[in-house]
C-alpha cells in the first residue's frame, strides 16, 4: 500500500468538516468513512443523553474505524476520514490500529478546521437529526488536542470559501 493516501479531517462537532470531506469526495472521487456511522448505539445514546464519551467508549469506535482504512489500503485506495478524532492517541489508533506507535507505510495528512467556539455552538443549535447536542461542545474543546507540528496538514477555517478549502486540503 506504498503511495496510498488516507486524509484525516477532524475537529470538534459542528466545525464543518463534513462539508469539506462531501466536497473533496466529490473533487477526489476517494471513499469518505464518517466516523458518526461507525458508532455503535451505546455512545449514540450516551451522547444523546448529554453525556461525554471516555476513552473506553472511543477505543472500539475508533479501532472499527480503523479497520476500514485497513480495507482501504488492501484495495490500494486513498480514503478520507471524517471524525473528532480529538486527541493524538485517537489519530494514531485511526491510523495505526492497536499498532498506534509503529509506523506506517501510507502517507497520512490531517486537515483541522480551525475552531471557533460561539459560531460553531450557533451551528449546532440551529441543526437537527444529530445525536451530538450543543451542551457538549465544551467537553470537545476541553478534549481537543490540536495536532502538533510532526502530523499537521493544511487547515481551514468555517469563514472561508469551501471550494478553497477543499482545493488546499486537495493539495
Amino acid at each position: 500500500s506504498q503511495g496510498i493516501m488516507i486524509v484525516i479531517i477532524m475537529g470538534v462537532s459542528g466545525c464543518g468538516k463534513y462539508l469539506v470531506c462531501e466536497c473533496l469526495c466529490l473533487q477526489l472521487g476517494w471513499p469518505l468513512y464518517e466516523g458518526d456511522d461507525f458508532h455503535p448505539p451505546e455512545n449514540i445514546d450516551k451522547m444523546a443523553r448529554g453525556e461525554a464519551l471516555t476513552d473506553q467508549d472511543r477505543f472500539p469506535w475508533l479501532h472499527k474505524l480503523h479497520q476500514a482504512t485497513v480495507k482501504a489500503r488492501r484495495s490500494s485506495s486513498d480514503a478520507i476520514v471524517v471524525c473528532s478524532a480529538l486527541k493524538r492517541l485517537y489519530r494514531l489508533i485511526l491510523l495505526h490500529g492497536r499498532q498506534a506507535l509503529t509506523s506506517s507505510s501510507c502517507t497520512e495528512r490531517e486537515a483541522l478546521p480551525p475552531s471557533l467556539p460561539g459560531l460553531i455552538h450557533q451551528r449546532m443549535v440551529a441543526r437537527s437529526g444529530h445525536y451530538m447536542r450543543a451542551d457538549m461542545l465544551q467537553s470537545q474543546f476541553s478534549a481537543l488536542e490540536p495536532p502538533g507540528a510532526e502530523e499537521r496538514g493544511p487547515q481551514g477555517s468555517p469563514l472561508k470559501g469551501l471550494p478553497r478549502e477543499q482545493t488546499i486540503i486537495a493539495q
